[in-house]
């Protein structure tokens, strides 16, 4: 036999019977309050009405001139009889200072003595009590009745039944509890409308269910190594994980949860990406030092709720693909040097085979004279062995694409001149996409020329890259160092991301970066990343060896 346990009420479900116990138990209350409060008025303004009209009796002048008469009861029962009518009071006893009843309701009780206190009355002060007389309980008043001489010379008791009083009382119960079934149902249907509307909100779960969800929620948020923020409808953070701090450099979330994405302070474009309501898909944007796969897919329910944005760190993918980019250019370039040395081999063979052996020898040692030239130039400007590995490489690139890489004479970058914080791999794709970037433009131009400039100037390391091409806009002077910029067509692997990798780069490092017109025409891209006080010592050492050796081959050549 199966035993199906009860499946734990939902947390709009719980609210409600809550709520509805709540309003059941304030109008039950307030109903309860008001009824014990209306008991109270009601024998306080009976209190006062018997009050006044045993006062405006004793202040009768019929009262005073029938006390004095020798049967006081003569008169007075028939006034007092009229006067209960008149009044709606239920009884007005009129007596002399000791007491004795000269009127009653019932004629049997006069000559009696009055039950309950006179004492304050005797003594000229008129006040009210709740007392059970002949007729039952009530709240009555007593007032004395003075003459001319201001003495006291009779007492006027005039009261009101407190079963009449439960009567009146009970009439107003039909009407308040009424009052308090209507607000009963009002606010059931109230709250019954509201926890509906939170249930679909919930989706049906329990209190417990949604404790248990947010904890995997945090949990997940924090296990995962993407980053992931949370835009609400006005594209505000509304939750950011650990990695997602890392990644925009936050040091803790509470500095960005509530903060608008425009007033992060990030670049333009990934802002723009960011504050769109169309989806994002792998997308790359930089920050100021890194790079950024961006995803984003709005949240909708009939309307914009939100966004939800992934965040992938590709800054190492972004620069192990551009070195793989050199190298495969580097082996297509070697390739191509494959098939010129096979063809000169076969040269050198044929003219073995004719009998023209020194002409051979001419022809294979010119060809290894050109190469070890180019090394010999490259490196004896450019000693610093990555540098001189890319432009090596980037000169092999450049003659493959009918452009020729040159290195200008004033260049001079000594081995272990550049600081540790400095790391070459950042000198790689600063002056690697520069290289890239003026192939590019150079390519096809007349002259097909690009220059390379890199050396020391007090304490900065200079990088200036210009080329023949058509040069750049001055109204795209600052644009062309944005993502995705980009005067050529858009290849396989898309463009305009080389000139922003280098900007990120030289900011990442406190330099400064500018495009002009280079002298020849083209453009002229400079870079210069300060090098600090050792390095700058360094580097005027450095130059002064340079014009000393200069100096030294002038005299000698001289």
């Amino acid at each position: 036999m199966n035993i199906r346990l009860p499946r734990p009420r939902s947390l709009a479900g719980q609210l409600f019977a809550m709520q509805a116990v709540l309003i059941t138990v304030v109008v039950a209350g307030c109903a309860l309050f008001t009824y014990i409060s209306d008991q109270s008025q009601a024998q306080e303004a009976a209190g006062r009405q018997a009050l006044a009209v045993a006062r405006s009796v004793a202040d009768s002048p019929s009262v005073h001139s029938a006390i004095r008469t020798p049967d006081p009861t003569a008169e007075l029962q028939p006034y007092a009889l009229q006067i209960v009518r008149d009044t709606d009071v239920d009884f007005i006893t009129i007596m002399n200072p000791g007491g004795i009843r000269w009127t009653h309701p019932d004629p049997d009780q006069i000559g009696q003595r009055f039950l309950g206190h006179i004492d304050r009355a005797v003594a000229g002060h008129s006040f009210t009590e709740t007392y059970t007389g002949t007729l039952g309980p009530s709240v009555r008043a007593v007032t004395p009745v003075r003459d001319t001489d201001r003495q006291v010379v009779g007492l006027v008791s005039a009261g009101i039944r407190v079963e009449a009083i439960s009567e009146r009382v009970r009439g107003q119960l039909t009407g308040l509890l009424g009052v308090a079934l209507g607000a009963l149902a009002l606010g059931g249907a109230g709250t019954y409308v509201v926890n509906a509307r939170l249930r679909r909100h919930t989706h049906g779960m329990s209190a417990a269910q949604l404790s248990r969800m947010h904890d995997y929620q945090q949990a997940a948020l924090h296990a995962v190594r993407e980053g992931l923020l949370m835009l609400d409808g006005q594209y505000r953070v509304a939750l950011i994980n650990d990695g997602g701090r890392e990644l925009l450099g936050v040091a803790r979330e509470a500095d960005v949860v509530g903060t608008s994405v425009a007033d992060l302070g990030l670049p333009s474009p990934f802002t723009g990406a960011l504050l769109s309501a169309e989806p994002r898909v792998d997308e790359v944007h930089l920050t100021a030092d890194r790079v950024l796969m961006v995803n984003t897919s709005p949240v909708t329910g009939g309307e914009h709720r939100g966004t939800v944005v992934t965040l992938r760190d590709v800054t190492e993918l972004q620069s192990l693909m551009g070195e793989l980019d050199s190298e495969r250019g580097f082996t297509q370039a070697l390739r191509s040097q494959a098939h010129e040395a096979a063809n000169r081999l076969h040269t050198v063979v044929s003219l073995i085979e004719l009998g023209r052996a020194e002409e051979a020898v001419d022809f294979a040692t010119a060809e290894l004279e050109l190469a070890q030239a180019l090394t010999d130039q490259v490196v004896a400007a450019v000693s610093e062995p990555v540098l001189a590995a890319l432009l090596l490489g980037k000169t092999a690139q450049a003659n493959e694409r009918g452009v020729e890489l040159v290195v200008s004479e004033d260049s001079g970058l000594d081995d272990g001149l550049l600081p540790p914080s400095l790391p070459a791999r950042d000198l790689v794709t600063i002056l690697g996409n520069l290289i890239d970037n003026a192939v590019d433009a150079a390519q096809g131009s007349v002259g097909s020329r690009v220059t390379v400039t890199a050396r020391t100037e007090a304490a900065e390391l200079l990088l200036r890259v210009a080329d023949t091409g058509a040069g750049v806009d001055p109204d795209h002077a600052e644009r062309v160092f944005q993502r995705g910029f980009s005067t050529k067509p858009s290849g396989p692997g898309g463009r305009g991301l080389g000139l922003a990798l280098v900007r990120q780069a030289v900011h990442r490092h406190e330099g400064t970066l500018s495009v002009t017109g280079a002298d020849g025409g083209g453009a002229e891209f400079e870079v210069r990343l300060p090098l600090g006080t050792t390095e700058a010592t360094a580097a005027r050492d450095s130059a002064t060896d340079r014009g000393n050796r200069t100096d030294i081959v002038s005299g000698g050549k001289a």
